[in-house]
């Protein structure tokens, strides 16, 4: 069976005009994916965001809030307000990204135990290298 088979372009371009690349790469982000999902949830202000997201700094949530507003999925308010208030909400693009995001975290939830039991089995049957 030829890649070609399945429809998919042979050779993908390893330049940046590659749209699956770019897609890899977000989905391969695990903060951008929960920024996203919880910006569909309601509005957050940055600190909310940052409460909510157990593990991230607040370095990586502000370049992660930079990448999202860059490829147009996230929008940033600032309100002269003191102190200063700043909402992040997603943008009508970054609603479209909800259902596949929704659907790739049904197939994690319902096929995690089976992954799980794959990985034990695989790392009790796998000889160790150089042996």
């Amino acid at each position: 069976m030829s890649a070609t088979h399945l429809n998919v372009p042979v050779p993908v371009p390893a330049d940046g005009d590659c749209a699956i690349r770019d897609i890899c790469e977000f989905v391969g982000n695990k903060w951008s994916v929960l920024v996203v999902i919880l910006l569909g949830q309601r509005v957050y202000r940055f600190n909310e965001l940052h409460r909510s997201i157990e593990g991230i700094s607040q370095r990586m949530l502000t370049l992660t809030l930079r990448k999202l507003a860059r490829d147009g999925l996230v929008t940033r308010t600032p309100y002269a307000t003191v102190p200063p208030r700043v909402d992040y909400q997603l943008t009508d693009l970054g609603r479209t990204l909800l259902e596949p995001l929704t659907a790739l975290n049904t197939w994690a939830e319902t096929h995690q135990s089976v992954i799980r039991a794959a990985r034990r089995h695989h790392d009790a049957t796998e000889t160790p290298s150089g042996s």
